[in-house]
């Protein structure tokens, strides 16, 4: 019997194991894959996201490993720009610097410090299916190569991603109409590319460009399956026929100097039907995903367990099975923290799909110095109401 059974240690499950095993609960988390591991991901954080590493006891160990981040520009379809700088608009206590770091060492990272906290690892291991006692979840069965195993456990908490087997043993998931997916490399030698993160928005997808140490820039190539996938099989000749629609970007990125392999990742605009039940909880992409064309996936998944921990650490205070009844605080708490931030994820990833609104939009607020604001909110450190009102509205389009 442990306390909690963690599946997935991406950002979201490291977080919650390392919390709940601080403190003093068992902690048992497994991940089919093996430390360190590849990862298609944006690879970037906020100050926000920064902060949500200190308090983990992470952000000493990773700020050599990455790069730092002032803020990010984004170019419109037909040309128009908008820089936002984080010091512009993080509070003084926060700091200014974001960080761009390979998941393969965030992910490493965070895995060490579950198993120093006191969590019992296990790779190589995937959930096969969830336990039940009249109707609360009360575990899982695991396998380990041909093993089968049963582990009891008080709460079950899935983290396993987009395509998550936990989201999908409690109730499946919700598709919304905006299908995206995304191409990732990690590509030498990028011209140009400097301390702010580069997005690229075309018709009906965009590039990203963040650098990430040692000279690697993080590429990636986001939009609808059937825009970007042009090669049937080939992501990499997909990838690169796509960035070489952008103007901006052609001729910087060369083929021979592809350092990680091109991988894929997506569909994005999901939601879990069920985050809580009786006996189970998700966290990060295994509760909701939607493009954050911004890349603060990494955030949202740390700010998550954040409030999940506490609640989970409540729900077993008194209860042999984390009952629903406590754990719908959870949901409620992460409808407050994010319901802002879907909405704005939602206005710019619908807003790209009509060209030249997205590209007057830009134009307004870059020409305004308001690009400053946008990045805050998207990088999580000023509330949304900064951008949803109709003031700011009605400035990106007069």
């Amino acid at each position: 019997m442990t306390d909690a059974l963690v599946v997935g240690l991406g950002p979201a499950g490291a977080a919650t194991a390392i919390r709940l095993a601080r403190a003093g609960l068992r902690v048992t988390a497994i991940d089919r894959a093996v430390f360190p591991r590849e990862k298609a991901c944006s690879e970037y954080l906020s100050p926000e996201g920064v902060r949500q590493l200190d308090l983990l006891g992470a952000r000493e160990r990773l700020v050599p490993l990455g790069e730092p981040l002032e803020g990010a520009m984004v170019r419109g379809p037909r040309g128009s720009a908008l820089e936002g700088l984080f010091r512009e608009t993080a509070p003084p206590d926060l700091g200014s610097v974001g960080l761009s770091v390979s998941r393969r060492i965030l992910d490493a990272t965070l895995v060490d410090l579950a198993r120093a906290a006191g969590v019992t690892v296990l790779e190589r291991t995937q959930l096969v299916d969830l336990t039940r006692t009249g109707g609360a979840v009360t575990g899982a069965v695991v396998r380990q190569g041909d093993r089968l195993d049963r582990v009891s456990s008080r709460i079950v908490v899935g983290a396993d991603g987009l395509r998550s087997v936990t989201t999908r043993l409690l109730g499946g998931r919700r598709t919304e109409p905006l299908h995206r997916v995304a191409l990732v490399a990690h590509v030498a030698e990028v011209r140009g590319v400097g301390r702010t993160a580069e997005l690229h928005v075309g018709r009906g997808r965009y590039v990203g460009l963040n650098a990430i140490g040692g000279g690697v820039t993080n590429v990636a190539v986001v939009g609808r399956p059937e825009r970007i996938l042009s090669v049937p099989g080939d992501p990499e000749a997909s990838w690169f026929a796509a960035l070489e629609e952008f103007p901006a970007v052609q001729g910087r990125i060369r083929r021979d100097r592809i350092v990680r392999r091109v991988l894929a990742t997506g569909p994005f605009a999901v939601r879990a039907r069920r985050v809580v039940t009786d006996g189970a909880l998700l966290v990060g992409d295994a509760a909701d995903f939607f493009d954050p064309f911004t890349g603060e996936g990494i955030c949202t998944a740390l700010r998550g367990a954040g409030l999940a921990a506490p609640i989970i650490e409540e729900a077993l205070t008194e209860n042999r099975v984390a009952p629903v009844g406590v754990l719908a605080r959870y949901r409620a708490a992460r409808r407050e923290a994010f319901l802002g931030k879907w909405a704005v994820e939602r206005l710019i990833g619908y807003g790209m799909l009509f060209p030249a609104l997205f590209d007057r939009a830009v134009e307004r607020l870059g020409r305004r110095g308001m690009g400053h604001t946008l990045i805050g909110v998207t990088g999580d450190f000023l509330p949304a109401r900064a951008v949803l009102n109709p003031g700011f509205l009605l400035a990106m389009l007069a």
